[in-house]
């Protein structure tokens, strides 16, 4: 709390400006707080801070009055008769020297917003009504011509990114494009490849871009340049009113998509089925392209939390959306637009998303064979919404008896990307020795002279542990008897490991070595 009562004193120094509001707010909120919402909406965004005076003398609000404030914001800014469209706001309520002091952080939007049909936008001035058409008519071209991820943040610095992410990077490339270039490219030139180092043709200024923290970034990074960014995965099997079991995560976007699709692995029962003569995971296919989906196609502006709910006999996935149809989405009326279209890119070359608009042909097609004739639901409004039912039990298998993967209730497996809780929370200690144990052995991996494709295998097991031989062939394109060999070479290090049952087990990495006899 001292960290948020130093921020609030420090922005009253500041003064008022182009991105800080003081308003007094003694009693009711007024409709000045809204004109200025939707002024830093339609501008750079800012903070408002509601029991602050002009001049800068903190008044506090009336406490008599702060939960009805509070109340009628979260009413009104979801009332698309005031707000329209509507956006959802975080607050934060801060006791400075024993006065209330309501901290309003608003985002800047991709979209344009009016209140109560009327559009107001920002200068140094104060906000002011958008009267004259042409006008308007700027203000609706500024927020079509550019997207949220390709905000330039001039002072981000290599340092603010996770540099280990960068090999992994490298590996998951390899697995789709034996000579794709970033293979080769230094941290930096990766970055300039993937469109995530731009200038910023209004400012002049050039720098690493909000993709770039989002994907890259660490924890810290983030929450500087986006607080309000997170994602919940909720399990609400049996307690709907609060919740199972949590994942609140608010790492990056490659630890995000390991980190949902774990909490999938761990809840969801799964079903394999023969695709030719491949055997195919049915609950990877689907719940890949809808943990994609609430990753890659949101938008990042919106301080609406994204969720991943999975609930008795169903999974629903939110965000927040940059809308371009209203309603339900099907194979007949798909018009598949970017919403990031360069962290999709991104996913797409590390192969976790493929062309626009195959994820929801892709759920079409496979959510009928996950649960008989039952299709995806999906919705397109202001909140993106996907529905995909499951059957509750145990998992199911059509080609052997029980599953390949290991049981969902098993404890703690290690994961390439996840320096944290696999199965939901654990004693850090215990996750931190974890940690250092997988790091220990990719440390090893860098002294061994592995060859391109034992490598591939490792940055696959690491992505997906408990393949089989069978799985791993099909992921890394090379025929059976070419997999048993690399595999042998990998077991005789110690690298990997087989685990289970001979028809229903798969391969491991070993994340500590075994004691010499």
């Amino acid at each position: 709390m001292n960290t948020e009562i130093n921020k609030i004193k420090q922005l009253i120094k500041q003064g008022e400006g182009i991105e800080i509001e003081f308003k007094e707010s003694n009693g009711s909120l007024t409709r000045s707080v809204f004109e200025t919402i939707c002024a830093f909406l339609n501008r750079k965004g800012g903070t408002i801070l509601l029991g602050v005076a002009d001049d800068g003398k903190i008044i506090g609000v009336n406490e008599d009055t702060l939960q009805a404030q509070l109340d009628t914001l979260a009413r009104d800014m979801n009332n698309p008769q005031i707000i329209s469209p509507t956006f959802f706001l975080s607050t934060d309520v801060v006791d400075i020297d024993g006065k209330k002091v309501i901290s309003i952080f608003v985002p800047e939007s991709s979209q344009p917003h009016a209140y109560k049909g009327a559009y107001y936008d920002r200068n140094e001035d104060g906000d002011f009504k958008l009267t004259n058409q042409q006008l308007i008519t700027n203000l609706f071209l500024r927020k079509q011509d550019g997207y949220t991820e390709n905000k330039v943040f001039p002072y981000l610095e290599m340092e603010d990114f996770e540099t280990e992410l960068f090999d992994t990077v490298r590996n998951l490339v390899r697995l789709t494009r034996a000579d794709h270039p970033w293979i080769n490219m230094s941290n930096e030139e990766i970055l300039v490849s993937a469109r995530m180092r731009l200038r910023d043709s209004y400012t002049g200024k050039e720098g690493y871009t909000l993709a770039a923290a989002l994907v890259f970034g660490k924890e810290n990074t983030i929450a500087s340049v986006l607080p309000h960014f997170k994602t919940d995965a909720l399990c609400r099997k049996e307690d709907v009113e609060r919740y199972d079991d949590r994942d609140d995560i608010r790492c990056n976007l490659m630890r995000s998509y390991s980190r949902l699709l774990a909490f999938i692995r761990k809840y969801l029962p799964d079903r394999f089925y023969l695709e030719g003569n491949q055997r195919m995971s049915i609950r990877e296919l689907i719940f890949r392209e809808m943990v994609a989906n609430l990753l890659v196609h949101r938008e990042f502006s919106n301080a609406y939390p994204a969720t991943m709910t999975i609930y008795k006999y169903e999974v629903v996935a939110e965000n927040w959306n940059r809308p371009y149809m209203m309603g339900r989405i099907n194979l007949e009326n798909l018009k598949p637009h970017p919403k990031n279209p360069t962290i999709a890119n991104f996913f797409k070359q590390i192969g976790w998303v493929e062309e626009l608009g195959s994820g929801v042909r892709k759920m079409y097609k496979y959510c009928p064979i996950y649960v008989n004739d039952a299709l995806p639901v999906i919705e397109e409004g202001d909140v993106f919404k996907i529905t995909i039912k499951y059957e509750a039990g145990e998992p199911v298998n059509d080609i052997v008896n029980g599953p390949i993967n290991k049981p969902i209730n098993e404890p703690l497996r290690t994961n390439d990307l996840v320096n944290g809780p696999i199965n939901g929370p654990i004693n850090d200690r215990v996750n931190d020795r974890v940690n250092d144990r997988v790091n220990d052995r990719v440390n090893e991996l860098v002294s061994k002279p592995l060859n391109d494709n034992e490598i591939s295998i490792i940055s696959l097991l690491k992505i997906t542990p408990g393949l089989n031989a069978n799985e791993i062939s099909e992921h890394i394109k090379k025929s059976i008897p070419s997999v048993a060999r690399y595999i042998s070479s990998l077991k005789k290090r110690e690298l990997i490991e087989f685990r289970g049952a001979t028809k229903t087990g798969g391969y491991y990495i070993i994340t500590e070595k075994k004691e010499e006899k």
